[in-house]
Protein backbone atom coordinates (compact mmCIF):
# COMPACT_ATOMS: atom_id res chain seq x y z
CA UNK A 1 0.00 0.00 0.00
CA UNK A 2 1.39 3.56 -0.67
CA UNK A 3 2.67 5.06 2.24
CA UNK A 4 -0.05 7.66 3.58
CA UNK A 5 2.00 8.46 6.30
CA UNK A 6 4.61 9.60 4.11
CA UNK A 7 2.50 11.10 1.77
CA UNK A 8 0.48 13.41 5.03
CA UNK A 9 3.60 14.26 6.31
CA UNK A 10 4.51 15.80 2.86
CA UNK A 11 1.15 17.85 2.37
CA UNK A 12 1.63 18.99 6.19
CA UNK A 13 5.21 20.22 5.50
CA UNK A 14 4.04 21.96 2.68
CA UNK A 15 1.13 23.83 3.51
CA UNK A 16 -1.29 21.60 1.59
CA UNK A 17 -4.85 20.84 2.48
CA UNK A 18 -6.70 17.72 0.70
CA UNK A 19 -10.14 17.03 -0.81
CA UNK A 20 -11.66 14.20 -2.75
CA UNK A 21 -14.53 13.66 -5.19
CA UNK A 22 -15.33 10.25 -5.88
CA UNK A 23 -17.92 8.04 -7.32
CA UNK A 24 -16.95 4.76 -8.15
CA UNK A 25 -14.52 4.58 -4.84
CA UNK A 26 -17.49 5.73 -2.52
CA UNK A 27 -15.08 7.61 0.06
CA UNK A 28 -12.71 4.69 0.19
CA UNK A 29 -10.05 7.27 -0.53
CA UNK A 30 -11.35 9.89 2.08
CA UNK A 31 -11.09 6.24 4.43
CA UNK A 32 -7.77 5.60 3.81
CA UNK A 33 -6.54 9.06 4.81
CA UNK A 34 -8.77 9.69 7.86
CA UNK A 35 -7.31 6.27 8.82
CA UNK A 36 -4.44 8.28 9.59
CA UNK A 37 -4.20 9.82 13.40
CA UNK A 38 -3.83 13.27 12.74
CA UNK A 39 -4.99 13.81 9.46
CA UNK A 40 -7.34 16.36 10.20
CA UNK A 41 -4.96 19.14 9.77
CA UNK A 42 -4.43 18.31 6.00
CA UNK A 43 -7.88 16.34 4.92
CA UNK A 44 -10.60 19.31 4.61
CA UNK A 45 -13.48 17.52 3.20
CA UNK A 46 -14.36 13.94 0.96
CA UNK A 47 -17.26 14.80 -1.41
CA UNK A 48 -18.88 11.11 -2.16
CA UNK A 49 -20.78 11.67 -5.56
CA UNK A 50 -22.23 8.32 -7.08
CA UNK A 51 -25.26 9.84 -8.86
CA UNK A 52 -25.35 12.38 -11.75
CA UNK A 53 -27.13 14.42 -9.62
CA UNK A 54 -24.94 14.51 -6.80
CA UNK A 55 -22.18 15.61 -9.05
CA UNK A 56 -24.30 18.51 -10.49
CA UNK A 57 -25.59 19.66 -6.55
CA UNK A 58 -22.55 18.93 -4.74
CA UNK A 59 -19.30 19.92 -7.29
CA UNK A 60 -21.18 21.78 -9.72
CA UNK A 61 -20.39 19.34 -12.29
CA UNK A 62 -22.36 20.32 -15.71
CA UNK A 63 -25.44 19.03 -17.20
CA UNK A 64 -24.25 19.49 -20.51
CA UNK A 65 -20.93 17.72 -19.65
CA UNK A 66 -22.82 14.59 -18.45
CA UNK A 67 -25.64 14.56 -21.18
CA UNK A 68 -22.67 14.60 -23.79
CA UNK A 69 -19.77 12.67 -22.07
CA UNK A 70 -21.68 10.76 -19.05
CA UNK A 71 -20.53 10.59 -15.61
CA UNK A 72 -17.98 8.24 -16.45
CA UNK A 73 -15.12 10.45 -18.43
CA UNK A 74 -12.30 12.84 -18.65
CA UNK A 75 -14.79 15.96 -18.71
CA UNK A 76 -16.77 14.82 -15.58
CA UNK A 77 -13.32 13.56 -13.54
CA UNK A 78 -11.77 16.97 -14.42
CA UNK A 79 -15.11 19.08 -13.31
CA UNK A 80 -15.57 17.31 -9.95
CA UNK A 81 -11.80 17.93 -9.22
CA UNK A 82 -12.42 21.82 -10.11
CA UNK A 83 -15.71 21.77 -8.50
CA UNK A 84 -14.09 19.46 -5.38
CA UNK A 85 -11.26 22.65 -4.91
CA UNK A 86 -14.18 25.25 -5.38
CA UNK A 87 -16.36 24.37 -2.51
CA UNK A 88 -13.75 23.36 0.10
CA UNK A 89 -10.53 24.99 1.81
CA UNK A 90 -7.95 22.59 -0.25
CA UNK A 91 -5.50 23.40 -2.57
CA UNK A 92 -5.51 19.80 -3.90
CA UNK A 93 -7.70 17.53 -5.05
CA UNK A 94 -8.11 13.51 -6.45
CA UNK A 95 -11.68 12.86 -8.06
CA UNK A 96 -12.51 8.96 -9.11
CA UNK A 97 -15.34 8.07 -11.86
CA UNK A 98 -15.76 4.82 -13.26
CA UNK A 99 -17.45 1.48 -13.66
CA UNK A 100 -16.82 -0.97 -11.26
CA UNK A 101 -19.34 -3.34 -11.93
CA UNK A 102 -20.39 -6.22 -12.20
CA UNK A 103 -23.28 -4.09 -14.12
CA UNK A 104 -22.93 -1.04 -15.90
CA UNK A 105 -20.45 -1.30 -18.89
CA UNK A 106 -20.89 -1.47 -22.35
CA UNK A 107 -18.46 -1.72 -25.61
CA UNK A 108 -17.45 1.93 -25.21
CA UNK A 109 -17.25 2.08 -21.52
CA UNK A 110 -16.55 -1.23 -20.34
CA UNK A 111 -16.42 -2.51 -16.18
CA UNK A 112 -13.22 -1.84 -15.08
CA UNK A 113 -13.14 1.89 -16.53
CA UNK A 114 -11.80 4.09 -14.13
CA UNK A 115 -10.61 7.84 -14.43
CA UNK A 116 -8.55 9.18 -11.43
CA UNK A 117 -7.71 12.90 -11.40
CA UNK A 118 -5.38 14.98 -9.57
CA UNK A 119 -5.61 18.62 -9.00
CA UNK A 120 -3.80 22.02 -7.64
CA UNK A 121 -5.64 24.68 -8.61
CA UNK A 122 -4.59 24.87 -12.91
CA UNK A 123 -2.66 21.71 -12.82
CA UNK A 124 -4.52 19.04 -13.53
CA UNK A 125 -4.21 15.50 -14.39
CA UNK A 126 -6.14 12.73 -15.59
CA UNK A 127 -5.15 8.78 -16.20
CA UNK A 128 -7.72 6.29 -17.70
CA UNK A 129 -7.35 2.91 -16.40
CA UNK A 130 -9.18 -0.47 -17.34
CA UNK A 131 -9.03 -2.61 -14.05
CA UNK A 132 -10.19 -5.83 -13.94
CA UNK A 133 -11.16 -8.15 -11.57
CA UNK A 134 -14.84 -8.01 -9.03
CA UNK A 135 -16.05 -4.73 -7.89
CA UNK A 136 -14.17 -5.14 -4.83
CA UNK A 137 -11.34 -5.68 -6.44
CA UNK A 138 -11.59 -2.76 -9.02
CA UNK A 139 -12.52 -0.24 -6.33
CA UNK A 140 -9.78 -1.36 -4.17
CA UNK A 141 -7.12 -0.87 -6.74
CA UNK A 142 -9.17 2.81 -7.74
CA UNK A 143 -7.72 3.90 -4.71
CA UNK A 144 -4.17 2.11 -4.96
CA UNK A 145 -3.87 4.03 -7.83
CA UNK A 146 -5.42 7.27 -6.95
CA UNK A 147 -3.28 6.91 -3.96
CA UNK A 148 -0.08 6.33 -5.72
CA UNK A 149 -0.74 9.29 -8.52
CA UNK A 150 -1.27 11.46 -5.61
CA UNK A 151 1.91 10.61 -3.78
CA UNK A 152 3.72 11.19 -7.22
CA UNK A 153 2.11 14.38 -8.16
CA UNK A 154 2.36 15.91 -4.58
CA UNK A 155 6.30 14.73 -4.32
CA UNK A 156 6.80 16.34 -8.20
CA UNK A 157 4.70 19.64 -7.60
CA UNK A 158 6.54 20.89 -4.79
Amino acid sequence: MTNILSLLDNLRKNGHKLTTAESCTGGLIAAAITDIAGSSDIFDRGFVTYSKQSKIDMLGVSPATLAAHGAVSEQTCREMLQGAIKNSGANIAVATTGIAGPTGGSPEKPVGLVYIGISRYSDIRILKLHLSGSRAQVRAEAVEKALELLVNFVYNSN
